[in-house]
């Protein structure tokens, strides 16, 4: 964004000054790729910061007035997405079929944020003040779908002259694709909240707006500061990562094709709901494997490989041409693409490590597709950050909870979503301080390795202690459980998921 691109100079300087500093940059750099002229680098950039005097319209009151509204509107479809989409679906909301023992609903029903008082009528169905949660909800989405407009756009356009229509809807390409995201998680938040659950009605189809997000509006991604001197470009697979070979070239190969249809696929083999359990032998895993996966295997997601397949194809032939800027779809997608596998993998590979050390099941497989959709929007990099951010705001939470209601569960998927919010809100910040360790390049894995490792042994020694000094066992025998029948030529498949 034009602030992001300003990051190293005041915020009120004017963007001339940011353009004759780019302007001294080494001729043999441009947006990171090699071999392009310095005057790539200030075409680009004109084309990111450019001002135009006197152009008003991209902060109008009117828009924040209008945002506020639309964020109110689109509230009361995210309530409704609360309520239907969770595991065990309620009848609360103006939108919903009212409960048999309701009376009819009224047309001032469906007004936003009023309709929930009158809908507390139904407090004795569903609940002693139901009504004040989904309506503090509508008001609070309004609020933040202005609020951001103005942390994104508002601020920067106030502050810069305004830039030009270009500038302009790079902001709001980025802004708009923020609240989307900041819609999704919502609704898995508080289905989160309710029943330590993420449905794949939100993550799976949230994933894949992600990335036709990246391909059809790439100027939607991040703009960071990398290298030495600092140059500004479009975050992607290798942004922060101190490198040698020309990007550009390796976009083009078919290796990147490669590893974006690998991550890709590796996807929709995860959300299927298989089996894999070992306590009949390494053979019998497979065969169980195998007989799940294919059982509950929809046609809805052999479409979604297919077509996700050859669009990506498709994307790397059409829309790998030209200088790294804006309009570069391949790079935006390879980053969403590896972003979606980082982001599941880590998730996935905190649910081993944590499951092993407290000896029962450490976080559901929502929290992995909601990470795997989270980086779909963000990239691999934001993933890392908010895999560090996320634990801090879970543990304060987690511990204040048992205090004062002795429960012991977590939903986990909250907390990486408060990660992505603030990550988003304090980008620039952020970046700044963990761009270091993404200029460690390959020994980034060995830190995500260590952090496992580390992470293990605390929830060891919680586990300990909570044996020791709390006399609460957390360990769950199920040597006793049935297990599934061993398979043959057609077996049939457990009733456990991945």
């Amino acid at each position: 964004m034009l602030g992001k691109v300003a990051v190293t100079l005041r915020r009120d300087e004017p963007v001339r000054v940011a353009l004759s500093q780019l302007s001294s940059f080494p001729s043999e750099t441009s947006l990171g790729v090699e071999g392009s002229s310095r005057r790539s680098v200030v075409a680009t950039i004109r084309l990111i910061t450019a001002e135009r005097d006197g152009y008003n319209s991209g902060n109008s009151p009117v828009i924040y007035i209008l945002l506020f509204l639309l964020g109110v509107l689109v509230a009361t479809q995210l309530n409704r997405g609360i309520y239907r989409l969770a595991w065990f679906a309620r009848p609360i909301g103006p939108w919903s079929a009212p409960h048999q023992d309701a009376p009819g609903r009224r047309w001032a029903d469906r007004i936003p944020v009023i309709g929930w008082l009158a809908l507390s009528r139904e407090a004795s169905l569903h609940g002693r003040g139901f009504w004040i949660r989904p309506m503090l909800i509508e008001l609070a989405t309004g609020i933040c779908f202005a609020g951001l407009y103005w942390h994104e756009v508002g601020r920067f356009v106030d502050a810069q002259q305004l830039p030009s229509f270009a500038t302009l809807g790079i902001l709001q390409a980025q802004y708009f694709s923020h609240i989307i995201l900041f819609s999704l998680m919502l609704v898995a938040t508080f289905i989160d909240f309710d029943e330590q659950t993420i449905p794949d009605a939100i993550t799976v189809p949230g994933a894949i707006i992600g990335l036709i997000l990246a391909a059809a509006l790439p100027m939607c991604r991040e703009i960071v500061w990398v290298g030495r001197p600092p140059q500004p470009e479009f975050l992607s697979v290798v942004s922060g990562v101190m490198r040698e070979r020309n990007w550009l070239a390796l976009l083009a190969s078919e290796r990147s094709l490669l590893i974006g249809l690998a991550c890709f696929l590796g996807w929709c083999v995860a959300v299927v709901p298989w089996l894999w359990t070992t306590r009949r032998g390494l053979g019998k895993a497979f065969q169980y494997f195998a007989a799940s996966f294919r059982r509950r295997l929809s046609l809805g997601m052999v479409l979604v490989a297919v077509v996700g397949t050859a669009t990506i194809a498709l994307v790397w032939v059409l829309g790998n041409a030209g200088p790294i800027g804006p309009q570069h779809r391949w790079d935006s997608l390879f980053s969403a693409l590896v972003g979606m596998a980082a982001g599941g993998g880590l998730i996935w590979a905190v649910r081993i490590v944590g499951s092993h050390a407290l000896g029962q099941e450490a976080m559901g497989f929502g929290d992995v597709t909601l990470m795997a959709m989270i980086g779909a929007f963000l990239g691999w990099q934001s993933t890392l950050i908010i895999f560090f951010l996320a634990p801090f705001a879970a543990l304060f939470i987690s511990v204040s909870q048992w205090l004062l209601t002795r429960r012991r569960d977590i939903a986990f998927g909250p907390y990486l979503c408060a990660g992505a919010c603030y990550l988003v809100v304090d980008w620039d910040n952020l970046w700044n301080r963990a761009r270091p360790i993404f200029e460690l390049g390959l020994f980034v894995p060995g830190v995500l390795a260590v952090g496992l490792a580390l992470m293990g042994i605390m929830l060891i020694g919680l586990r300990w202690l909570r044996e020791t000094f709390l006399g609460v066992d957390e360990e769950i025998d199920d040597s006793n459980a049935p297990l599934p029948a061993a398979p043959s030529s057609e077996p049939a498949a457990p009733e456990d998921s991945n």
